[in-house]
């Protein structure tokens, strides 16, 4: 297991025990009109990671992955709606999203070969980076979600369970 893989796995375990278990109302509250819900954000944790794996494995997605891998991007980086409706945000949708990105990208953050590594792609905020710098910002990028979660999980007014 790579370094990276290390890093990603304790994070984004973390992150999924933050969200899991919120109710639909929980993962659909917007603490002001400028942020992200927490299903919004567990979208986009998922849709950076199968935006990244598809880039570097030059693979093709299936509808629902190609989907996701928006959710990296719309909204957050750009002005297209978010790929994903309130309606759609359920725990069951947010738990099928992190479980199928955690599928494209845990094989190749836990063994990325010497190719994938030095592979150039475009990071989701846009610059060009190396299949290091897609794995070193996935070690990370659950983290920094998963802080968010927790300010948003005890701000006044988050919905109760």
């Amino acid at each position: 297991m790579s370094d990276f893989a290390s890093a990603w796995a304790l994070c984004r375990s973390r992150f999924v025990d933050a969200v899991d278990g919120l109710s639909q109302a929980q993962l659909n509250w917007r603490m002001h009109p400028g942020t992200l819900t927490i299903g919004e954000m567990a979208f986009h944790v998922a849709g950076a990671e199968v935006n990244f794996a598809a880039q570097l494995t030059e693979s093709a997605l299936d509808p629902y992955l190609e989907r996701l891998s928006h959710a990296a991007t719309d909204r957050i980086v750009n002005e297209k709606p978010f790929p994903f409706s309130e309606a759609e945000t359920t725990p069951e949708a947010i738990r099928e999203a992190l479980e199928r990105s955690k599928g494209v990208m845990g094989p190749l953050i836990e063994r990325p070969t010497g190719e994938i590594l030095r592979k150039e792609i475009v990071s989701v905020l846009g610059p060009v980076i190396t299949g290091e710098g897609a794995f070193a910002r996935m070690a990370f990028h659950a983290a920094y979600h998963q802080g968010q979660v927790h300010f948003m999980r005890t701000a006044p007014g988050f919905p109760p369970n």
